[in-house]
């Protein structure tokens, strides 16, 4: 018994040390063992490594980088306006534009996003002869986006308790003044975090646009896979510059949503 009793009193030290350990410390330390891991796994490949690729085609990969960045950021800002309109539509009274909204949301993610960029580019554009991959490409992306923040807001604004709605009514608001000075105010603290984490997936589906011939990150490593035939060196940059892009995001979307709640 009183073995069993050291024992637990162990464990539970063991547990107190280690619950002292800062959150970053631990993530620290398992990045460390993965990359490890992957370290072990590349160095036992017999390929015959040429690290020389990428940095001699680095003017390559930073002119991808910025154009990601920039069709990233300006497919996230068209698509919340697009969310707020539609997700404004989605608790409107009027039926039509809950419909109108209702089907768009229902096109746009039920099919998958390379689609709607063919449709796009391929048949819409085409059909009023307009070529610009870089615009029919941010259009597309904030479509899409703008489906996923449309159902954000809408659960943002019905997440606020009916009683505000009817107290702003109460005072001689109307129904769309209530909205824009009561209601959305209030969601628009909740829904931040969720679209922020929207813009991290844009990021990463940004790689799509490589099928329109977009020179965004991915399309630049395919020019140097086709160019030098070195499929790792091209492709394991695009994965870390990708990394670096989003984990920032996600690190800041997870203190925002710690904060706001917190508030």
């Amino acid at each position: 018994m009183a073995a069993t009793n050291k024992y637990t009193q162990n464990i539970s030290a063991r547990s107190s040390s280690l619950g002292k350990l800062k959150p970053a410390v631990i993530s620290a330390i398992i990045s460390a063992g993965l990359f490890l891991v992957l370290y072990i796994l590349l160095s036992r490949m017999e390929y015959p490594w040429n690290w020389r690729v990428p940095w001699e085609y680095r003017t390559l990969f930073i002119h991808g980088f910025y154009y990601t960045v920039a069709i990233s950021a300006g497919s996230i800002v068209l698509g919340f306006c697009i969310g707020v309109a539609g997700g404004l539509a989605q608790v409107s009274e009027n039926i039509f534009a809950r419909q109108a909204s209702r089907l768009y949301i229902e096109f746009f993610r039920g099919t998958p996003l390379l689609i709607q960029i063919y449709i796009s580019y391929f048949c819409l554009a085409a059909a009023i002869n307009y070529d610009n991959p870089v615009v029919i490409g941010t259009c597309s992306l904030a479509l899409f986006s703008g489906a996923y923040i449309t159902e954000i807001v809408r659960g943002g604004i019905e997440s606020i308790s009916s009683g505000q709605m009817e107290a702003a009514l109460s005072i001689g608001l109307t129904r769309a003044q209530a909205l824009r000075h009561v209601i959305f105010p209030q969601a628009f603290r909740r829904i931040v975090p969720p679209v922020t984490g929207q813009f991290v997936s844009l990021i990463k589906d940004s790689s799509l646009l490589s099928v329109i011939s977009v020179r965004e990150l991915t399309k630049a490593s395919e020019i140097v896979n086709a160019t030098t035939y070195r499929t790792f060196e091209a492709y394991l940059p695009l994965a870390v510059i990708y990394l670096l892009l989003t984990f920032p995001l996600s690190h800041f979307t997870r203190r925002l949503e710690r904060r706001l709640i917190a508030e």
